[in-house]
């Protein structure tokens, strides 16, 4: 190389660690602290009833595991709609039996029709069209409420003009990798959409764990723009009717839901793929924080290796590199206790630096030889 180009080069080099340095302690300071430094602000609690919809395909196993946790729920006056799509195990036997000892469950039955799929959106419709009640609480068969008075916590978070309550919903903890991948996947999910709803930019919310009014859903006419869409009844109907006003945030550990995490990778590609579908049809500024954080991820580990390599400003790079990794543990670290996954917040440059260097290319290859037509 001339060594004329050599300050050039090294001066690029720097520039685009320093842009990527500084858009990601940006994220950091600006964005995810919110969810590090927030308290919930109490709310006189008035205990509207509740319908909680449970949305349920061949799920028997977790039914009877699961369920009995949300009929038991300690809350005043609620009801729970289990919608049985389409079953051909022994779900619907299992329904009619804990009816009767729960007067509270309500069970709508999908038939299987001959050449015709639809996806989750439809059986949720049919949940909420079934609701007795104002206020809707999401759940999926597989989770479990984190206590008793899971409800109770969650319908703390409507206070003044809110219809929207969002919570996090977690996954069990288990040994092994993978199931240390899923949860820190989740977890760091959560802390970017928690977060960037507590600065009233709210773009998605997940449906282990969600409640909004049924008036909302009605009068923006439900799922109807994106029916299309296989995924997305949770976070692309939360993307269009959230506004700076109408949304709050729960994360008292009283109001967490845990699911059963995937066994396996390719189950679990299954399932990302399916969320990620998504993504595509977010607002465009919504769309543009969610891809300038892993572009400027990787510019900024790339520009920095690049560097070590050619020798090119070795200190500033390391003290870069520190900087950032400092500050993303004691955030991330912070935010981790707020819920309760204590052992992700001090582990998270290393497992951020797996998931994107290994896990997401892998995830995207995956994605031109699966193809899911509808969900399970």
């Amino acid at each position: 190389m001339p060594m004329s180009l050599i300050p050039i080069g090294e001066l690029l080099v720097l520039a685009v660690f320093g842009v990527c340095l500084l858009i990601q302690l940006g994220f950091y300071l600006f964005t995810f602290l919110k969810l590090a430094r927030y308290k919930l602000q109490p709310h006189p609690v008035s205990y509207p009833p509740v319908s909680v919809i449970v949305c349920a395909r061949n799920e028997e196993e977790n039914l009877a595991k699961f369920l009995p946790l949300v009929l038991n729920q300690e809350y005043p006056e609620f009801e729970v709609i289990v919608v049985n799509d389409c079953s051909w195990d022994k779900s619907q036997d299992l329904l009619e039996k804990l009816q009767k000892t729960h007067p509270n469950l309500k069970i709508s039955e999908i038939h299987e029709v001959n050449g015709r799929e639809h996806g989750k959106k439809f059986a949720l419709t049919i949940g909420i069209k079934a609701a007795v009640y104002e206020t809707i609480l999401l759940t999926d068969a597989d989770c479990y409420p984190s206590g008793n008075d899971w409800i109770a916590h969650i319908l703390n978070g409507y206070g003044n003009e809110k219809e929207i309550v969002l919570g996090y919903g977690k996954y069990d903890r288990h040994p092994g990798f993978l199931n240390t991948i899923i949860r820190f996947d989740a977890f760091f999910i959560a802390v970017q959409y928690l977060s960037r709803a507590l600065k009233g930019k709210t773009y998605m919310g997940v449906g282990r764990n969600l409640s909004y009014k049924k008036n909302l859903f009605f009068k923006t006419k439900g799922f109807a723009s994106h029916i299309h869409v296989l995924s997305g009844d949770d976070d692309l109907f939360i993307n269009e009717v959230a506004t700076k006003k109408n949304v709050s945030v729960v994360v008292d550990k009283g109001a967490f839901t845990v699911s059963e995490p995937k066994k396996s990778w390719k189950s679990w590609f299954l399932q990302k793929k399916r969320h990620h579908s998504t993504a595509k049809f977010y607002r465009p500024e919504h769309k543009t924080p969610l891809i300038l954080y892993p572009l400027t991820w990787y510019l900024f580990y790339f520009s920095a290796i690049a560097g070590f390599i050619l020798q090119f400003g070795v200190l500033i790079l390391i003290s870069g590199v520190l900087l950032r990794a400092f500050l993303q543990i004691g955030i991330l670290h912070a935010s981790a206790r707020k819920l309760d996954e204590p052992d992700l917040g001090w582990k998270a440059p290393l497992l951020e630096f797996v998931q994107m260097i290994f896990i997401m290319p892998l995830y995207f290859f995956s994605t031109f030889f699966v193809r899911q037509r509808r969900w399970t």
